[in-house]
């Protein structure tokens, strides 16, 4: 799925037949045509495409010239206007069979969504978020859209999830058709979320471009945080910021305390290194530093500097110092000396504090270090950073009381007028890109504040988060943080449940290594299912987007967990589903085909593969291959990691379904790897080393706790060399090493407290 290639697909009668599309990022170009392929030689493009006269034939630019071809009366030329000065990896052409709907945006681009034959209603959702999209971005930037038109159309087979082809836009077929009835609300997000990333990178990365792939975190960084200030404008009910932390900021944070993990900046040589940086250093630390420094700034002055930045630089090239510079002098404040610590250096800081009483006023130490995923920071120099710091108490949990630089190692606050029974919290709205480890006593005046919600929603999240990575890293017991899980009964806030479940679901993984794996699941149990019965099964009048994700995520959980009468449901909704009698709603689908399949049997499997083969979208194909690898009996799981393989399962696809079987069980981890093993050549080939095969690995062998995996990891990999994945290699076997050396530390005491909560039950 690289260069100039071809996409298979299947026409409404079942005919097989290709489309010819493009991939030219990052180094693809010269696969399709001679050029000087990096990112700093421009040019303008003259293009003409010679095609069969019953295709669609689009480019970058509008079509001028359309002419019959001298020598076969089938063919036509199609030319295409010249582009402005550009990047080679941002040119595109794409021939085949399209559907299209179309709009004006309110300043006149033409914008039309292209659908495989037969789906242009599907294009709709995407339509009116690209529509509303780029005259936010106009706004923002105080620059126009550069072009006449933007085509934004779905590609069959495709590794990424969308591509910013200046002007035209290709994207996986689940990142942009939306069906009214079989779409789920997260669909609708994702496909709201991945437009406004690509539209954003028409201004940010097309218009200006990184000088080199050492600045690529500039383009991902900056489009991966600004789709959500886009979508928040077009979708306010999504509450979508929160979201941003539990999916961006945990996510990067858990990979940036290996010691394998890098500088958000990256020196690129060989076109290997630069498949190995589209990874969540550069999109998702990149997002949360430009999050942070957007709040460090203000959002007036943030404005003014990217319109200098994105006005001096058009149709050229920069690099990370330029946009400080404009920022510094749009803001005045020391852009690039704040900055540079956290792009040039890799990891973030554990902030300690501790408070003291003394007459009316709260004095705060605080004391900074290198957060480590594997325990206290030891050596001798410890990196510093220039950490934006807020501080708010009870008495206003929405507003900063103080903000502050910290610039050096250890500093003492004093907050003035905060009385003794005031809680303070540091990083309102989790917005510093750091851990906060608090003393005993702050951490214990804080916990009311979960279970009373007086806590923001986004700084509940962020508090449990931080509790559970110091646990992982044996800074503190597991067990505390057992306790403090059990605070959020209460909880009504989708995104705090989102990011629990992930937390409660790597401990679920970790201890699927013992004997007390049912134990965790009863905890699970006991965690979820008061929400659970608040929620029911069907949605109440009123209810919105959240709630829809909420129910989703809450049921499925249950299911998974073997929760008894969450099971009989959705067995009894299954059937009535295969049947005929009433079809589930898409937000149930997931939870519902996942619970059957983990506790079902080889006719539940079939069932599900057949759905598969009936299923018309390809969201409904990916929402089953992603369950597949729930099924438990050994000859189950080799069926669905054949399928995986077959002709049924998209290429792109194939991962996910084998990430499923891996993170589905023991025995699935197991059968996945040993599968990735004997079928190495034909994934290797397969994604050619783009960043696929690092994900197929990091999905298929992070959840291994025994030190001689990491070996075995290791030795195989040294003899089957993916050079794109080295480094997802080394965290790899990094975190195998960290799960086993959890379980040693903390194993006992999780058993003890499970068996101690089972004979006396908390009350709640």
């Amino acid at each position: 799925m690289k260069g100039f290639y071809r996409s298979k697909y299947t026409t409404p009668s079942g005919e097989v037949r290709y489309a010819a599309v493009t991939q030219f990022e990052a180094t693809d170009a010269r696969r399709a045509f001679p050029c000087w392929d990096e990112p700093a030689i421009k040019a303008t493009f003259d293009i003409s495409l010679v095609v069969p006269k019953d295709r669609v034939a689009l480019s970058n630019m509008n079509v001028i010239d359309r002419k019959p071809y001298p020598d076969d009366e089938n063919v036509v030329e199609v030319k295409f206007a010249r582009t402005p000065v550009m990047s080679t990896y941002l040119v595109a052409f794409v021939v085949g069979e399209y559907d299209f709907v179309e709009t004006r945006s309110k300043d006149g681009v033409c914008v039309r969504v292209y659908t495989p034959v037969g789906k242009a209603e599907q294009g709709k959702f995407a339509l009116e978020v690209a529509a509303k999209t780029l005259p936010f971005y106009k706004d923002y930037f105080n620059v126009p859209y550069p072009l006449p038109k933007i085509d934004l159309i779905a590609i069959a087979d495709f590794a990424a999830g969308a591509m910013e082809n200046w002007g035209l836009v290709t994207y996986r077929e689940t990142a942009l058709l939306i069906d009214s009835k079989n779409s789920c609300s997260s669909s609708r997000q994702w496909v709201a979320l991945v437009v406004g990333h690509e539209l954003a990178h028409q201004w940010f990365g097309n218009l200006v471009t990184m000088e080199w792939w050492t600045h690529l975190w500039l383009n991902e960084g900056f489009a991966s945080w600004i789709e959500y200030l886009c979508v928040d404008h077009c979708f306010p009910e999504y509450d979508i910021w929160t979201q941003f932390v539990s999916a961006d900021y945990t996510r990067a944070q858990e990979l940036d305390a290996l010691d394998n993990s890098h500088p958000i900046e990256v020196s690129v040589g060989h076109p290997s290194e630069v498949d190995e940086i589209f990874d969540a250093i550069s999109y998702s630390k990149g997002a949360s530093v430009i999050r942070m420094l957007h709040d460090y700034i203000g959002d007036k002055d943030f404005k003014k500097g990217m319109n200098m930045y994105l006005t001096k630089f058009q149709q050229k090239n920069a690099a990370t110092e330029d946009l400080w510079e404009c920022l510094e002098s749009a803001s005045g404040k020391p852009i690039a000396a704040v900055m540079n610590t956290w792009t040039k250096q890799m990891g973030f800081p554990l902030i300690y504090v501790e408070a003291e009483q003394v007459e009316d006023d709260r004095i705060l130490k605080l004391s900074q270090r290198k957060f480590c995923a594997s325990g206290p920071y030891v050596g001798e120099d410890c990196p510093q950073w220039m950490v934006p710091i807020t501080i708010s108490t009870s008495e206003d949990p929405n507003h900063a009381k103080l903000k502050i630089l910290m610039d050096k190692p250890e500093m003492n606050i004093v907050l003035k007028n905060v009385k003794p029974d005031q809680w303070v919290k540091l990083n309102l709205g989790t917005v510093g890109f750091y851990r906060t480890q608090y003393s005993s006593a702050m951490l214990e005046s804080l916990l009311p504040g979960i279970r009373d919600l007086s806590l923001p929603p986004v700084d509940r999240l962020g508090l449990q988060n931080d509790l559970f990575s110091l646990a992982r890293a044996g800074i503190i017991s597991t067990v505390e943080v057992l306790k403090v899980m059990e605070a959020f009964v209460n909880e009504p806030n989708y995104t705090v449940w989102s990011d629990l479940s992930c937390n409660l679901g790597i401990l679920s993984t970790l201890l699927s290594h013992t004997d007390f794996y049912e134990e965790i699941q009863e905890f699970v149990k006991d965690v979820f299912s008061p929400i659970g019965e608040r929620l029911g099964w069907d949605p109440k009048p009123g209810e919105g987007h959240l709630d829809a994700l909420l129910r989703g995520l809450v049921l499925g959980k249950l299911g998974k967990a073997g929760h008894k009468a969450t099971l009989e449901e959705a067995r009894r909704r299954f059937k009535d589903h295969v049947e005929g009698k009433q079809i589930l709603s898409a937000d149930l689908r997931s939870p519902v085909y996942l619970t059957v399949l983990k506790h079902g049997d080889g006719t539940t499997l079939d069932i599900m593969i057949k759905l598969h083969k009936q299923a018309d979208m390809q969201e409904e194909k990916n929402r089953i291959e992603r369950v597949l690898g729930a099924t438990l009996s050994p000859e189950l799981i080799q069926k669905v990691l054949t399928f995986a393989l077959s002709e049924e399962v998209r290429p792109q696809d194939t991962v996910s379904v084998i990430g499923g079987v891996a993170g589905g069980s023991k025995h699935g981890r197991k059968a996945a790897w040993k599968f990735i093993k004997e079928n190495w050549e034909e994934l290797y080939n397969r994604y050619q080393g783009g960043f696929l095969i690092s994900r197929l690995i990091k999905l298929s062998v992070e959840g291994f706790a025994v030190d001689k995996m990491a070996g075995e990891v290791k030795a195989f990999f040294e003899s089957h060399p993916a050079p794109s994945a080295e480094r997802t290699i080394q965290q790899c076997c990094e975190n195998i090493l960290l799960n086993a050396a959890w379980l040693k530390r903390d194993a006992e005491s999780i058993h003890q407290y499970l068996l101690q909560r089972k004979a006396s039950p908390p009350t709640v």
